[in-house]
């Protein structure tokens, strides 16, 4: 197992606006309960690495404000969600931090697409912070999880996927995600992890 001072748990989108019941998606009832889940079964892994000395990293989808505000939004997510408006998941905002059940985190991320990795920082910060291995939870599985996991593998990054600290917008689409990163990423459970980061 890679050392904890070179692995770190990357919460993807675990943000007020996708699952706090005041957020954008609840307004819209978009908020998926699997996702509005996750924190509170993800809060003592998180707690476990970083008193272990690894790193707790997250990314915020952002919707970057454009002229007069309002936000710039791909076609194809306002295609799905024409209820977001101005203020959502706006940076710096209430609903664009990361849920407070999961807080502190170290390193945040904003990304404007699903992985975390195109036009971020996320790598450069990585190599900065000798990070070689990912823990990979949040949402959706088949979205920004599965986007991220992929462009990390390419990239010779290590990657633990977390089957039940994941959601996606039906369990049949979870697990089809899930059997697809099987090739370019170890699954493990919550408790699996937690047993291996105990142990360390």
């Amino acid at each position: 197992m890679t050392p904890l001072a070179h692995t770190a748990l990357l919460i993807v989108d675990l943000q007020n606006d996708f699952i706090h019941p005041d957020g954008a998606y609840a307004r819209g009832r978009a908020a998926s309960p699997q996702a509005q889940a996750l924190p509170v079964k993800l809060k003592p892994l998180a707690d476990l690495i970083r008193a272990k000395g690894g790193l707790v990293a997250a990314t915020q989808f952002t919707l970057v404000p454009g002229r007069g505000g309002e936000p710039l939004i791909s076609p194809h997510l306002l295609q799905m969600r024409p209820f977001l408006r101005k203020g959502d998941f706006l940076p710096g905002g209430w609903g664009h931090q990361v849920v407070d059940t999961l807080q502190p985190i170290d390193i945040a991320v904003e990304k404007i697409a699903y992985s975390a990795f195109y036009q971020t920082r996320l790598e450069w910060l990585l190599r900065k912070l000798a990070i070689e291995h990912l823990i990979v939870c949040g949402i959706v599985t088949n979205g920004g999880v599965a986007s991220t996991v992929r462009d990390a593998h390419v990239r010779d990054i290590d990657v633990t996927v977390l089957e039940d600290g994941c959601a996606a917008p039906t369990e049949m689409m979870h697990a089809e995600a899930i059997a697809a990163l099987r090739p370019v990423a170890r699954i493990a459970t919550i408790a699996d992890a937690m047993a291996e980061i105990a142990a360390s």
